[in-house]
């Protein structure tokens, strides 16, 4: 049976996000007018408002009167999505974040990888793997896998200067992510890099982030049990 047509409200929403998950529209870009939109989609006025609403409901638009429909800034899509650049955690608490780079490499993918980051067996993935550390002290081993398609310059990124959370901000903008954490032991290799006995109860989140059509990263983020903590708020 042959795949129904998307509504004419998706189909817009979905030209849209083409757009940005390329890197074709960058924050503060206009988006086409609501005419524009109507001509090329052939649809009526009101189709080309809810998709321009509900892409402004999801973080990806900004909406002002007399201006226009613009590309959201990056950090509000990932406000929306609670991803948080590290380096920007750290500062918040007026501490000094530096960056440990201990790989950064291109590879094939096994059949696992391949499968979280929707490629086939084999292909070519980035791989790097960071220590973060606040005031010089280690707070999170990041070991994490990123899409060619979704950021195809990430192995040019000076980590040091860059974490590879704000690069995916800044070249793969996130329509969609999911997590889940869970108290656990560090590798051998981890609690060295982590500075802490193999015997340490840790936090591991693995994060999987995707970017209009593509899966952008999947990640191993280890936190010291006694270093780090989550927090967060919410509001009804």
């Amino acid at each position: 049976m042959a795949a129904k047509p998307l509504p004419a409200y998706e189909q817009v929403k979905a030209f849209i996000r083409g757009h940005i998950s390329s890197g074709g529209w960058k924050p503060n870009d206009p988006v086409p007018s609501e005419a524009a939109l109507m001509q090329q989609f052939g649809i009526s006025r009101m189709t080309v408002n809810r998709a321009l609403r509900e892409l402004a409901g999801e973080g990806l638009v900004t909406r002002v009167q007399g201006s226009g429909t613009r590309v959201a800034e990056l950090h509000r899509i990932s406000s929306r999505l609670t991803i948080r650049d590290i380096h920007e955690e750290v500062a918040e608490r007026g501490h000094v974040h530096t960056t440990r780079v201990l790989l950064v490499a291109a590879e094939k993918a096994n059949a696992e990888l391949a499968q979280s980051l929707g490629l086939r067996t084999g292909a070519r993935v980035f791989h790097t793997i960071l220590v973060h550390l606040e005031n010089g002290i280690p707070i999170q081993y990041e070991d994490r896998y990123v899409n060619p398609a979704a950021a195809p310059g990430y192995l040019d990124t000076d980590f040091t200067q860059t974490s590879p959370t704000l690069h995916l901000l800044q070249h793969a903008p996130l329509t969609e992510a999911s997590y889940c954490i869970e108290a656990s032991l560090a590798t051998a290799e981890e609690a060295k890099q982590l500075d802490i006995q193999p015997s340490e109860p840790c936090l591991t989140m693995m994060r999987r982030t995707v970017s209009g059509g593509n899966v952008a990263s999947v990640a191993r983020l280890v936190y010291p049990g006694t270093r780090y903590s989550f927090a967060g708020q919410f509001q009804a």
